[in-house]
């Protein structure tokens, strides 16, 4: 029963709901006013916490992904998982001493690199071609979920533990949807058993299409979608992390705050799952520009400061381009590059992005602790994304297109890294 490929979409989806990013940007974003007024630090020093964290996730992603193409998937990635959830635990610990802060963020930055999409982009990508979009789409949707489970669920651990027994929660709800989904349903092929007996390449000893990984460094076009991804990462989640704080701050309640980013995570899943199954049938520039247009839409709604549902709307159609940095650079990554060295370029890929999340968290703290307004670091964020949508204008024809056929996609099934 479990053989079935598409149950790795599925153990994707549950644990992606509590991924590195799901709790990065939008758990910190529930408690990032508390834990400044508990411990009488600022935003901006526990934004740069929060930098820490994507900064050591970055440094660990390149490295990890790399291992990943070399003994499978699964031996990588449970133990980090494990780790993670006990490093996001251990955030209740934290003090005013702005040391203990960062290194606290720093251990669970290192150790989320394995709760990162790479893993689980890696998997599915090699086991699926002709449906690749939606595969990748339903699955990276469970970051969707997780925007809109997560927030009422940490807005629930804190008003009944407070912040610190919130975090304790969360690293307990990272064992239950990531490490036992992943337990029981990621399995190693035989090729990545050979590999690592014989202490050679996973991906050589499969023969995977695609370039290698330094060849892929080489060009042009590699650098200029790790730009995109930078700028509209920085946008996105950096307005993302702030918009609890934000509407908050202009008075409205907390719960309605919390919905407004709960519906952001409904727009996420929708956008998701509509954007894997436009992959499969246009061409990818179009769709990633469209889901750029969508969060630009959305953080000048929120910078006009409408009233009504307005802020509601604006958080929806921002999370309509959350989660783009899944799905859409996974995709287009495994068009233009292959899935020879898919986890080595996927990382060093995905380490732009969670540059940009450190960029994008300390922007719009940075913005607010020195002006007391979010208005500069929101104009910030627009000018970014409409780089990358120049950028993604100017992408060329896949050099690895999908090959439309079930038994294609079944052979790509043996070069699984699960």
């Amino acid at each position: 029963m479990f053989k079935n490929r598409w149950w790795i979409v599925v153990a994707s989806f549950l644990a992606l709901i509590a991924g590195q990013g799901a709790v990065e940007v939008f758990v910190t974003g529930i408690f990032i006013k508390p834990i400044s007024d508990s411990l009488h630090l600022g935003r901006g020093v526990i934004a740069s916490g929060m930098g820490m964290t994507n900064i050591l996730t970055a440094a660990a992603i390149i490295w990890m992904g790399r291992l990943m193409d070399r003994v499978g998937v699964r031996a990588v990635l449970l133990p980090f998982l494990a780790l993670f959830a006990l490093a996001t635990a251990s955030l209740s610990l934290l003090t005013a001493s702005v040391p203990l802060l960062m290194i606290l963020f720093a251990i669970q930055g290192f150790v989320g690199a394995g709760q990162t999409p790479t893993a689980y982009s890696k998997m599915i990508t090699a086991n699926f071609d002709d449906c690749r979009g939606l595969a990748l789409g339903v699955a990276m949707a469970g970051v969707g979920a997780g925007t809109v489970l997560l927030p009422q669920y940490s807005r629930i651990l804190l008003q009944s533990y407070g912040w610190r027994g919130g975090y304790v929660g969360i690293g307990i709800a990272i064992i239950i949807l990531g490490v036992i989904p992943v337990s029981l349903w990621f399995r190693e092929t035989e090729e990545v058993k050979k590999a690592r007996r014989e202490r050679i390449s996973a991906a050589k000893l499969e023969n995977l299409p695609g370039m290698e990984y330094g060849e892929a460094l080489r060009t042009f076009r590699f650098w200029g979608l790790c730009i995109a991804f930078f700028c509209a990462q920085t946008a996105i989640n950096g307005t993302m992390i702030h918009t609890v704080p934000m509407l908050t701050d202009r008075g409205i309640k907390i719960t309605t705050a919390v919905f407004a980013m709960s519906m952001g995570g409904l727009a996420l899943i929708i956008g998701r799952i509509i954007a894997g199954w436009l992959l499969d049938r246009i061409y990818a520039a179009y769709v990633v520009i469209f889901f750029l247009l969508c969060p630009m839409v959305g953080i000048a709604i929120l910078a006009l400061r409408f009233g009504g549902n307005a802020p509601i709307a604006g958080a929806m159609l921002l999370g309509m381009g959350v989660g783009a940095e899944i799905d859409l650079v996974a995709y287009i990554l495994s068009r233009y590059f292959g899935v020879r060295a898919f986890g080595a370029l996927h990382g060093m890929a995905f380490c732009f992005v969670l540059l940009a999340n450190a960029a994008g968290g300390n922007i719009m703290g940075w913005s607010f602790q020195l002006t007391h307004s979010y208005g500069t670091g929101l104009a910030i964020m627009e000018a970014l994304l409409a780089i990358a949508v120049v950028i993604q204008a100017c992408q060329g024809p896949y050099k690895y297109p999908a090959v439309r056929s079930g038994s294609s996609s079944r052979a790509l099934a043996s070069a699984t890294a699960d």
